[in-house]
């Protein structure tokens, strides 16, 4: 049993706790941007910017895939540009993918207190299962669910809502724990409670984020597991 926790099955009362992956468990939007680096210039498109990547962060990789290709008058298929990003993604990922420290703290007190919990994220599956087995968070977070299995990605709700179905919950008992604005905004969507830490610093003010029930403005510089507990035992006991 973790110190100081007298009875961790009752501390979170019937939450379930709905993580985004990329920017919010896993520090993996440079591992993403050196992937777009080499897939856009293999299709001619040389000046893309880590400015310009930030734009992309919390829309799934089918979207930005399809903007892409309208923005750079790519002609190749969404499915080869996927298939190459991917390749260059996972190749990246496996090598290096940081996670969060406190972060993994969170994680690991909800696991030990039994709190359902799930990640549901724009990549595709198979790059889920590859960042979550290649740092060991599979063991403490084994369900997943990606946007390429919903009809629509973030902002829209689905992503949440497929991860409530699959946990088995209604969507009022989950906390999502997200990064971007898109994804604060799908969560809100989903009738779901949000803790927000922006990854862009420069969108701390967005309203998606301002209208969070827990906003760490700081991003992950001010996040910590504490906190985000303390937090969760509060609404557990008013609820």
């Amino acid at each position: 049993m973790l110190e100081g926790m007298n009875d961790p099955s009752h501390l979170f009362g019937d939450t379930a706790v709905v993580f985004d992956l990329d920017g919010t468990l896993v520090d993996s939007e440079p591992n993403y941007f050196k992937a777009s680096l080499g897939t856009l210039a293999r299709y001619g498109v040389h000046d893309f910017t880590w400015a310009d990547h930030e734009t992309y962060v919390g829309i799934s990789t089918l979207e930005t895939i399809a903007i892409w290709r309208r923005r750079y008058g790519i002609e190749a298929s969404a499915a080869e540009l996927l298939a190459d990003l991917n390749v260059r993604y996972l190749d990246i990922a496996r090598a290096d993918t940081h996670v969060f420290p406190q972060m993994r703290l969170f994680v690991e007190r909800l696991h030990a207190a039994g709190v359902p919990m799930i990640v549901a994220s724009g990549s595709s599956p198979e790059a889920i299962g590859t960042i979550l087995t290649g740092t060991g968070l599979i063991a403490q977070l084994p369900r997943h669910v990606s946007a390429d299995e919903v009809a629509h990605g973030k902002p829209a709700p689905d992503v949440f809502l497929e991860a409530a179905r699959r946990l088995g919950v209604t969507p009022a008992r989950c906390v999502v724990l997200e990064d971007a604005a898109p994804g604060a905004r799908a969560a809100h969507a989903a009738g779901m409670r949000c803790i927000a830490l922006p990854y862009v610093a420069a969108q701390a003010d967005d309203p998606a984020f301002t209208a969070a029930d827990l906003l760490f403005k700081g991003g992950q510089e001010e996040f910590t597991a504490r906190a985000a507990c303390d937090w969760l035992e509060r609404s557990a006991r008013s609820s």
